[in-house]
């Protein structure tokens, strides 16, 4: 008799358990409907990004600073070219970008058309005008940052988690059969999207952070290798702001090919994986956050060997984020920025690291000591020392 009661016990606890957890659970209509609303919501949260990618595409920004600031619909069907036939279609894309605050729209009270204007968002997406618009346009970050090829390789998340077989592989090559790195060198189109994207985001952050942050690239010494630097525009900002610093680029072969001459500028091809040439400051802007952390550690290895030592002024200094450091007016803001585009770089296998994360790799690798400098915004930047 008291076996059965025993055995009973179990059952009877966990039906309490699951009256807890039903209790828990239950919510009022009210609540019901708002978590509904919050639901989907979420589910729709992509579209912004596609209707950020159509704008950019149609250079609807550019429309807007080409008729002086503001345009109504039938200004922007004019400029951009879209068919009469699509306006109403247009209007239900600018509204999602309004809503979202990448535009503004002033509506007169009387029912007349709705004028747009530019926000802090969308003057970075105007690329006509002057060269000060030029040297600030993001437009091709948009398209690194919402591209098929990316996109298309995060629905393969789920696959990514539970199947075995791609256990080695990252979520680029189960849908897609090769790297990011191998599509952009068989795909000429590609590689244009992606290295326009790397030089305007180059173009924008080093003009602030060599005006922000002086003290840390006036300490480079003498010379400066950029790893990874593509075509030199972080390092021909920085050749501009130090004559006295020798710059040079080290990136593949593929990529240096088709650098443009410039002067006080080396482009040299190579690996950074088996060598980096000597310099007495090694600058790596957004490479780590693209390798896993054995991956990050050769490449940092290889920038040991590559400088001086401490006392004699050698250090990497790294541009990326730090999870959990960023410095913004906007809180919310940076932290979701942070978290998405940690998942965003998952495609490659890439990681967005927290700074006990750095600091692994950095001890790993062999260095001694470093100093973080958050920037206003999701950047901060990384001084490594020997």
């Amino acid at each position: 008799m008291r076996t059965e009661l025993n055995k009973g016990l179990p059952i009877i606890r966990h039906t309490m358990a699951s009256h807890d957890q039903e209790d828990e659970l239950a919510m009022s209509s009210d609540e019901l409907l708002q978590a509904q609303l919050e639901l989907y919501n979420h589910c729709f949260a992509f579209v912004k990004s596609m209707a950020l990618a159509a704008a950019t595409d149609l250079r609807i920004a550019d429309a807007i600073h080409l008729r002086g600031g503001a345009a109504t619909l039938s200004d922007l069907a004019a400029e951009t070219g879209i068919h009469p036939t699509k306006l109403s279609h247009l209007r239900r894309l600018m509204r999602v970008l309004t809503t979202s605050g990448v535009f503004s729209a002033d509506v007169k009270a009387s029912g007349g058309d709705a004028v747009f204007k530019l926000t802090r968002v969308s003057r970075l997406l105007v690329g006509a005008g002057g060269e000060h618009s030029r040297r600030r346009n993001l437009s091709p970050m948009v398209g690194v940052f919402v591209n098929p090829v990316a996109v298309t390789a995060l629905f393969s998340i789920r696959e990514w988690f539970t199947d075995e077989t791609s256990a080695a592989s990252s979520l680029f090559e189960v849908a897609h059969g090769c790297t990011r790195w191998e599509m952009i060198a068989k795909d000429a189109g590609d590689d244009r999207v992606f290295n326009a994207g790397m030089a305007a985001d180059s173009c924008l952050s080093m003009e602030i952070l060599l005006r922000e942050c002086s003290g840390v690239f006036g300490s480079v010494g003498s010379s400066l290798v950029d790893v990874g630097g593509a075509h030199g525009t972080a390092a021909m900002a920085i050749a501009k702001a130090f004559p006295h610093v020798k710059c040079s680029v080290l990136d593949l072969p593929l990529v240096v090919a088709g650098a443009p001459a410039v002067d006080n500028l080396t482009f040299i091809a190579g690996d950074m994986f088996e060598y980096i040439p000597p310099a007495d400051t090694v600058l790596l802007k957004w490479i780590l956050h693209d390798w896993p952390d054995e991956d990050c550690i050769k490449i940092l290895r290889q920038c040991k060997k590559a400088i001086p030592t401490r006392d004699a002024g050698g250090k990497v200094i790294i541009m990326d984020m730090v999870v959990g450091s960023a410095v913004s007016q906007q809180e919310t803001v940076s932290k979701e920025a942070e978290v998405l585009f940690d998942v965003f770089m998952m495609y490659i296998d890439g990681i967005q690291r927290e700074e006990h994360e750095w600091s692994k790799i950095f001890f790993e690798a062999g260095f001694s000591d470093y100093k973080i400098t958050p920037v206003t915004g999701i950047r901060s930047i990384i001084e490594v020392y020997p």
